[in-house]
């Protein structure tokens, strides 16, 4: 194959990346601003209360939606993080996965519903999520810090390219579920494009969006050690620190930390959607 002439693929991204860099730096300036003003509220939102009034609000909040298994699992897992120092830290991984999570749903949901009404743009972004969801998560950390430098900035930027393709596909995939009957009917009854989109197909396409947003959710959190590595502060950063020092018991603590934040996380955003059927 020597015959063939190597593409020149490392100098065209890099060739892009500088172009990006020179012309786009005031856009990435001012969405680095953004993000981190976000992440700092939704920590201060989470550490303005002290741990046992925040862990009572759990309690409450996973008693509503999960009952008494979620409510024990809820309060013993949050007391252990606290009792264990790593109250701050998780709350700040809260802070990022929070942002990551809404960031993704917000993008995601317009871009699903995009997908499964235009048959041209999901030939497009389907190729692309195969592309991100394929790629090693390292690699995003690369343009991130390129164009936002170290810090929580590209904790998120990472997070949210990693995780966001399972929000689109769920969301595209529950709308194009939906009953061609049903749609129909809606027609025959002079529904609007969005009556029926609001009034017939969302909500019919709710579990499986639902589905998505969880693994979205949950790709975000697991995210958190690699974004440490870039300067994302949080239980991450411990775990990350753990490892590198060979400190086996304070990242065994700091891991459990993340596993009691992933399955509550989890439980929520499952029996959150339950408790809607039951009600309705």
């Amino acid at each position: 194959m020597n015959f063939i002439p190597k593409i020149p693929l490392a100098d065209w991204i890099e060739s892009i990346v500088d172009w990006m860099e020179s012309n786009l730096g005031g856009v990435f300036e001012g969405l680095s601003k953004i993000i981190e003003s976000v992440v700092e509220f939704f920590s201060w939102l989470f550490l303005l209360p002290h741990p046992l009034l925040f862990i009572a609000i759990l309690g409450i909040l996973a008693f509503l939606i999960g009952r008494v298994p979620l409510t024990l699992f809820t309060v013993i897992g949050f007391l252990v993080i606290d009792n264990l120092g790593y109250w701050t830290e998780t709350m700040n991984t809260l802070g990022l996965v929070v942002t990551s999570g809404i960031i993704s749903v917000v993008l995601g949901i317009p871009i699903g519903i995009w997908s499964a009404y235009s048959r041209t743009t999901h030939r497009i972004v389907s190729p692309l999520l195969d592309f991100m969801q394929t790629m090693p998560a390292f690699v995003y950390l690369l343009p991130a810090v390129t164009f936002f430098s170290l810090g929580v900035v590209p904790g998120v930027i990472a997070s949210v390219i990693f995780a966001i393709p399972p929000t689109i596909r769920l969301t595209y995939l529950g709308i194009k579920q939906v009953s061609g009957e049903l749609t129909e009917a809606a027609d025959a009854f002079g529904s609007t494009s969005w009556q029926k989109l609001f009034k017939v197909e969302l909500p019919l396409a709710m579990p499986t969006m639902m589905a998505g947003v969880n693994q979205t959710i949950m790709l975000s959190l697991s995210m958190v050690v690699i974004a440490s590595m870039i300067g994302a502060q949080g239980i991450g950063a411990t775990v990350y620190r753990a490892v590198t020092q060979l400190k086996i018991g304070q990242g065994f603590e700091a891991g459990l930390a993340v596993v009691v934040l992933a399955i509550v996380l989890d439980r929520f955003t499952q029996n959150l959607f339950k408790s809607k059927k039951r009600g309705a």
